[in-house]
């Protein structure tokens, strides 16, 4: 089993920057890719972000193209999403999910990916960006 905790986030204002952070423990071995995802109240839940566990792969999703960052530190099990030039419009409560069993894949058109492959999920964390 993999376990993810989550730290980060918080109250910003529009323009700022936050990082959100996701340790993993447990079998952090297993782990081919970890995600961010992010709900926002009455929507559904979205994919952000995602990062193979090792390699070059990353993918992003268009509202966070140019402003978001995902990076990993393999050494400290720990996922990070850099957020810059937050808007009102991403407030929402940002999780990590990781994919152990290899249920996503990059491929030559792009990320392939559903919630239903993640396997294991962080606890959340609220984002708020005020005007």
């Amino acid at each position: 089993q993999v376990q993810l905790v989550e730290s980060g986030g918080g109250l910003v204002e529009a323009g700022g920057s936050l990082r959100l952070s996701c340790a993993a423990s447990g079998r952090t071995d297993s782990m081919y890719a970890m995600a961010w995802f992010r709900q926002a109240p009455g929507k559904e839940r979205e994919i952000v972000a995602a990062i193979a566990w090792s390699g070059e792969n990353t993918y992003y999703s268009d509202s966070a193209k140019g402003r978001f960052t995902v990076s990993r530190n393999n050494a400290k099990n720990t996922g990070y999403l850099q957020m810059n030039s937050l808007k009102p419009e991403d407030t929402a409560a940002y999780y990590c999910a990781a994919d152990t069993r290899r249920g996503t894949y990059w491929s030559g058109t792009g990320y392939y990916s559903e919630e239903k492959e993640y396997d294991y999920w962080g606890q959340g964390n609220q984002v708020t960006v005020s005007t």
